[in-house]
């Protein structure tokens, strides 16, 4: 079961802020970099961290105002939760771990985003490493990962930016070297 939760109700979350920042014109866009840092920083706010509802079923999330009109996510994973393969439909971001710790796997090539249904990927593409408190990681608009908690009785939270504002996700299932696209999911539908 998964709780969506209105960042504006909770303590420590100041979005009016981050929301007048990202209407003016002249703030240029968030790098992957600044979209680090700011996913570093709120993973270090310990409040808004305890303040996320966790379910032992599925993950919980709040919505965030990240910087510059990114669009940013608070997310609990229960023990053995994860995301499957996916893209971010063509916007960088950064994620970073607020507690427990997850494992990312990547893929270290770049995907063709339109045109095709089913890849074979070469030899050596596979990346893994793990994030614990406050470690994180940036990304380019093609990366394709997949995200998940492995502890069988701890929970995790992260913090996940991504600008811009993702217009949609592509959800894939691979079995061994081959990547086939099974699904697109447009922003409208989140809401």
């Amino acid at each position: 079961m998964s709780l969506p939760v209105d960042a504006s109700t909770l303590p420590g979350s100041d979005t009016s802020a981050a929301s007048s920042a990202a209407s003016s014109s002249d703030v240029p866009a968030p790098s992957a970099a600044d979209l680090l840092g700011f996913a570093r920083r709120t993973a270090a706010d310990t409040a808004l961290v305890a303040s996320l509802p966790l379910d032992t079923e599925g993950r919980t999330w709040i919505r965030l105002e990240g910087p510059g009109g990114s669009e940013a996510w608070l997310i609990g994973w229960p023990p053995g939760t994860g995301t499957g393969w996916h893209d971010h439909g063509g916007s960088h971001g950064a994620f970073a771990a607020a507690m427990g710790r997850l494992t990312e796997q990547s893929l270290a090539a770049q995907l063709p985003t339109e045109g095709w249904k089913v890849l074979e990927l070469a030899d050596d593409v596979d990346r893994q490493r793990q994030l614990a408190d406050g470690q994180g990681r940036a990304f380019g608009p093609h990366h394709v990962h997949q995200v998940f908690n492995a502890s069988a009785t701890e929970h995790a939270v992260s913090v996940h930016a991504y600008y811009p504002p993702l217009p949609m996700m592509r959800r894939y299932s691979r079995v061994g070297q081959v990547l086939r696209l099974e699904q697109v999911e447009w922003a409208q539908e989140w809401a």
